[in-house]
C-alpha cells in the first residue's frame, strides 16, 4: 500500500512541475512484496510464493500457531569495468509475509520446497478436519 501511495504521489508531482521524479521513484520501486497463492484440496492446504533472485539461504519458514510466516531478503550487486568507466550498483530489500491457516492441520508435517525462484509450502490436513468439509448445492428460485 505504502508503494502504491508514493507511486501516486510521484505520478502527482510529475503532471503538476512537468519533469520526472524518477529518482524518488527507485526507492519505492526496489521494495520487495512476494505474490503469494493459496489453494486448499481436500487433504491439504497450499501456498506458493514467488521469489525471484533468491536462493534456500535467503528465506525462513515459520509456523506460529495458526499463521504461516515467510521472510527473506534479497540483495543484489552489480558491477561493470570498462577501460573508461566503473559501475556498481547494490541493491536489497527484505519482507515478511504473514499467512492465516486453519486451526485444524497436521502442524507437524508441514513440508516446505523451493525452485526455480518459487517458495511451495504444502500443510496436511488432520483427518478430522477433512471430514468437516461438506458442499452445498445452490439451487436457483
Amino acid at each position: 500500500p505504502m508503494v502504491s501511495l508514493q507511486n501516486e504521489i510521484n505520478r502527482a508531482f510529475d503532471d503538476f512541475f512537468g519533469f520526472s521524479t524518477v529518482p524518488f521513484r527507485l526507492a519505492a520501486e526496489q521494495s520487495f512484496m512476494p505474490k503469494i497463492d493459496m489453494s486448499e484440496s481436500e487433504k491439504e492446504v497450499t501456498v506458493t510464493a514467488d521469489l525471484p533472485g533468491l536462493e534456500e539461504k535467503d528465506i525462513e519458514v515459520s509456523l506460529d500457531r495458526d499463521v504461516l510466516a515467510i521472510k527473506g531478503e534479497k540483495k543484489s550487486e552489480k558491477e561493470e569495468k570498462e577501460k573508461n568507466y566503473y559501475y556498481m550498483e547494490r541493491s536489497s530489500g527484505s519482507f515478511y509475509r504473514e499467512i492465516p491457516v486453519p486451526a485444524a492441520m497436521d502442524k507437524d508435517n508441514i513440508k516446505a520446497t523451493f525452485k526455480n525462484g518459487v517458495l511451495k509450502v504444502v500443510i496436511p490436513k488432520l483427518p478430522e478436519a477433512q471430514k468437516l468439509r461438506k458442499t452445498i448445492p445452490v439451487k436457483t428460485e
